[in-house]
């Protein structure tokens, strides 16, 4: 004879169990869901810094001083002028997002093609905001004035010689996330100018895509 009891359980069971495994596959689902929206959002928001074109119009850039420069398109400029020192580059956005420029540091030496980037905490802060916008042009500019600066003197002499060195640029997109560091180099031209070459992205904010 069946015993009703405990069927009724066993058919509660079962159903509690098929619930929870649905309730288990909608929430994963909705996770999933929600991570891919996310990655999407950010990938709109992510910016990308490059040289800009050697086709490109120069820039005309002015300091806080009144020292202006033209920098051509694809080119930085590098000048030790009246105990100053006056860099800029030309660059390019080619990320989705605005990219927000934040700091940055030297590197006068020669750099590993494996060298991980310098420590954040050491670059030096822009005085003025810089922003540029997706599929777009702008620029970055730093002053060194004090004499005293341990990268004055070694700056000031690969500019006097000629001699290539590089420069490590931090920025985010416009929320103050996904942040880069992107490694330039200013290679020394004949005619005097200075080319400007990228040679490595590091993400601090998510894994690098290598």
């Amino acid at each position: 004879m069946a015993d009703w009891s405990t069927i009724a359980s066993l058919s509660t069971a079962g159903g509690t169990l098929v619930l929870a495994v649905a309730t288990f596959t909608s929430v994963r689902s909705s996770n999933r869901a929600a991570r891919i929206a996310e990655q999407s959002l950010l990938t709109r928001l992510r910016p990308l810094l490059v040289p800009s074109r050697l086709e490109d119009p120069p820039e005309k850039i002015g300091f806080m001083d009144e020292h202006w420069v033209k920098v051509p398109g694809g080119c930085g400029t590098a000048e030790f002028v009246d105990d100053a020192i006056y860099l800029t580059m030309s660059l390019r956005n080619v990320g989705n997002g605005m990219a927000v420029l934040d700091r940055w540091k030297l590197r006068v030496e020669s750099v590993d093609p494996y060298a991980e980037h310098q420590d954040p905490d050491t670059f030096r802060r822009l005085s003025r905001d810089l922003f540029i916008p997706p599929s777009d042009r702008g620029f970055w500019q730093g002053a060194i004035r004090d004499s005293s600066d341990p990268d004055f003197a070694p700056v000031r002499d690969a500019i006097e010689s000629r001699r290539a060195f590089r420069l490590e640029l931090l920025y985010g997109d416009y929320e103050g996330g996904q942040r880069v560091i992107t490694l330039f180099a200013f290679v020394p031209r004949p005619d005097g100018a200075w080319l400007v070459t990228a040679a490595r992205h590091w993400n601090l904010d998510r894994a690098d895509p290598r």
